[in-house]
């Protein structure tokens, strides 16, 4: 079967054949298929789309183009679960969900990401951890999966390389923001990881990757479609990022919000909404909890009793970083510049340009341009204004935590920019769009 037949197929609109797309995908695994190749058949499939089968048959072929993990349920005393986000400005979410969840009787091998453009990374943050390892050996993953519950960390070599492969073309061919191509890429690595339950948190707004409500719900239907297809019960949750996630973004700072959040000094509102109602399909899915009642109250009492907060500093220790980071936080890095950065005028903040908060982030030097830039983990913002918030001398737009005084001064000029001031309040919104199961 030649590899232009296989292209020139999807190309003419028809619906591939299983084999086919095994075919082509263990081509890109072995490096039979030329980048040409590859990005023409990304292209093909950005113009004309997969049905449910072909994108459950891409999916299940690039889990199988490399390691799949097996876990010992029985030796694990409980289900493998896992949590993935589309990514958005201050999320968070999986620092505290992860050990939350193995407090309530889970177990989560979470394999995550860096960020890039506006979005930050789950794995940029833990590299702010002095120490944190989030490149370990598979060995080394299981064992901290058995002992502290959850681990956190980089996709390996050997999880879905044809993914890898594939999505270095598509990143610089224009064919990322391809729904069949983005649920298989995200689902190959859930699969590979062994998962037996996972949830879903597809962002909408203007800090989302999909900005447009119509465009989250088909990429939610699309994973979850695909998801059970290939034989992993999973639920997705459509979650508004029109603000900021909680009240900090950046890396450093957001760690701090998370140890913050853990041990009940600082809870934001909307960001405990998300974490609890995530938690709850994982813990349903799991068979950890009856109904999502049950599994929210299972939930707070990790948190109450501290047992949330003791897994994360277990997976911190055990992946390299400090034994007590909860008490000691100087092991987080600090920028040595920080100001408050205030709105022209008094008033309510009414609409926020949350992908420009996102990319002063980045103009900090807390993000990347290109995949090869390095960041400062130190730098970012705090104490971000939400929607409905007042605004005066008092109350600033958000803290900048900087490299320079200049910096803070650019980062402060965009954050004006990006927030609309006003003198009445915006109605209140849910951060739980909708549940899609």
């Amino acid at each position: 079967m030649l590899t232009q037949e296989i292209i020139r197929k999807k190309r003419d609109r028809a619906a591939l054949s299983d084999n086919e797309i095994a075919t082509f995908v263990e081509r890109i695994a072995k490096d039979e298929a030329s980048p040409a190749q590859i990005a023409a058949f990304g292209m093909a499939v950005f113009l004309n789309g997969m049905n449910t089968e072909e994108t459950v048959a891409l999916t299940l072929a690039m889990r199988d183009s490399g390691t799949v993990i097996d876990w010992d349920a029985g030796a694990l005393e409980g289900p493998v679960l896992d949590k993935h986000s589309t990514g958005g400005v201050g999320d968070k979410v999986s620092l505290m969900l992860a050990p939350m969840v193995a407090a309530a009787g889970g177990f989560v091998p979470m394999i995550s990401g860096r960020g890039l453009g506006h979005t930050g990374g789950t794995l940029d943050k833990l590299d702010s951890v002095r120490g944190y390892d989030t490149a370990p050996s598979l060995s080394r993953f299981r064992k901290v999966v058995a002992q502290a519950g959850c681990a956190i960390i980089g996709q390996t070599e050997d999880l879905a390389p044809a993914d890898r492969r594939f999505y270095a073309v598509r990143d610089v061919t224009a064919t990322v923001e391809s729904i069949p191509l983005i649920t298989a890429s995200i689902l190959s690595k859930k699969l590979a990881a062994g998962l037996q339950g996972l949830a879903m948190d597809v962002k909408t707004g203007s800090g989302a990757f999909m900005e447009k409500l119509d465009g989250s719900r088909a990429l939610a239907r699309s994973i979850v479609d695909v998801a059970n297809g290939a034989g992993l019960p999973t639920t997705a949750i459509i979650t508004d990022m029109n603000q900021v996630l909680g009240h900090s973004a950046g890396n450093a700072v957001e760690l701090r919000e998370t140890i913050d959040y853990l041990t009940g000094e600082r809870r934001e509102e909307r960001l405990h909404a998300v974490v609890i109602a995530l938690g709850a399909e994982m813990l349903v899915t799991g068979g950890l909890a009856p109904d999502r009642d049950d599994a929210r109250d299972r939930l707070l009492r990790t948190l109450a009793s501290g047992a949330a907060a003791e897994r994360f500093e277990r997976m911190v220790s055990c992946l390299g970083g400090p034994t007590h980071l909860l008490r000691d936080t100087d092991a987080l890095a600090k920028a040595p510049h920080t100001a408050a950065a205030h709105a022209d005028r008094v008033g309510t903040v009414t609409a926020i340009d949350t992908r420009q908060v996102g990319l002063a982030v980045v103009e900090l030097g807390g993000g990347r341009r290109r995949a090869e830039d390095r960041i400062d983990h130190s730098v970012g913002l705090s104490d971000i204004a939400g929607l409905g918030d007042r605004v005066d001398g008092d109350h600033p737009l958000a803290i900048v935590h900087a490299r320079t005084e200049a910096d803070a001064a650019r980062a402060g000029a965009a954050l004006k920019a990006a927030f609309t001031i006003s003198d009445t309040a915006p109605p209140e919104t849910s951060p739980i769009v909708e549940i899609v199961s």
